[in-house]
């Protein structure tokens, strides 16, 4: 029998506004753009998206389901990392990022906050949990 054994995971979200998502989570955030598709007139449809050893991928709604549907309903986005959490967070908050809940000690071990992206998804960034 063969076991799974997963080396990475790259989430791909489903944005309202790429060129809003990709200033935010490049600007603010600080993800770096490692390929951007962009449509016949130049206006950005996806990118992929990386910091440290972390993949994210920004595709452009189509908005076949709606305008108003909610996105990530459901669903958190943690990022682990080795950055000072609570300097992570006030930069975030410089450069215009808003935390729906600030650097918190959790009882697992580790120190997170919240924020939420310009199309709704729930993120979190973390440092590593306690083992």
């Amino acid at each position: 029998m063969c076991k799974l054994n997963l080396s990475g995971i790259t989430p791909t979200l489903t944005v309202n506004d790429m060129s809003v998502s990709l200033s935010w989570y490049t600007e603010v955030l600080g993800f770096e753009v490692i390929e951007r598709f962009d449509d016949a007139e130049g206006k950005p449809m996806g990118a992929s998206l990386r910091s440290g050893e972390c993949n994210l991928f920004l595709g452009q709604d189509d908005w076949s389901k709606g305008r108003d549907r909610d996105k990530g309903a459901g669903v958190r986005f943690y990022f682990e990392t080795t950055s000072d959490i609570d300097a992570l967070a006030a930069a975030i908050e410089e450069r215009g990022g808003s935390l729906d809940h600030p650097p918190t000690d959790r009882k697992w071990g580790s120190r997170d906050f919240e924020l939420t992206d310009p199309s709704g998804f729930k993120l979190s960034f973390s440092t590593p949990f306690a083992s």
